[in-house]
């Protein structure tokens, strides 16, 4: 499975997972209950906090299962999603998540992705290996 990563609905910004050069973008995930969940160091793959994105969507539909809540996701079914945004102070709103086209990883100016190799320390930063 590959990286899957959104755009912040206040600050328009891709969220960067930990691996790309630039580091995670610290952002807050907020349901229309008011709860809140966050992180900043995004695996890209759709965990932040303690609660998994596609699991809450499905959560706020009446669904229980990860899979129901991808299923949907990516559906034409009218539905609600959680809001991702890098302000704590966020009151939930009834707005449609975009995607990142770049799924959240970046390259730096001095590579990109047709360089070869590419190495992530153990604390999870991307570097340019040999």
């Amino acid at each position: 499975m590959g990286f899957h990563s959104f755009i912040t609905q206040d600050t328009d910004k891709s969220i960067s997972n930990r691996y790309t050069a630039q580091g995670a973008l610290p952002v807050y995930m907020t349901d229309n209950k008011g709860n809140q969940w966050h992180e900043d160091d995004y695996e890209g793959y759709g965990g932040f906090g303690d609660k998994d994105f596609y699991e809450l969507l499905a959560e706020m539909n009446g669904m229980s299962t990860r899979d129901e809540g991808l299923n949907l996701y990516f559906s034409d079914t009218p539905h609600l999603q959680p809001n991702l945004t890098e302000r704590k102070n966020w009151e939930w709103q009834d707005l449609a998540i975009e995607n990142c086209p770049d799924q959240g990883y970046f390259y730096d100016d001095e590579w990109g992705p047709d360089d070869p190799v590419l190495v992530v320390s153990s604390e999870g930063k991307a570097y340019k290996g040999k």
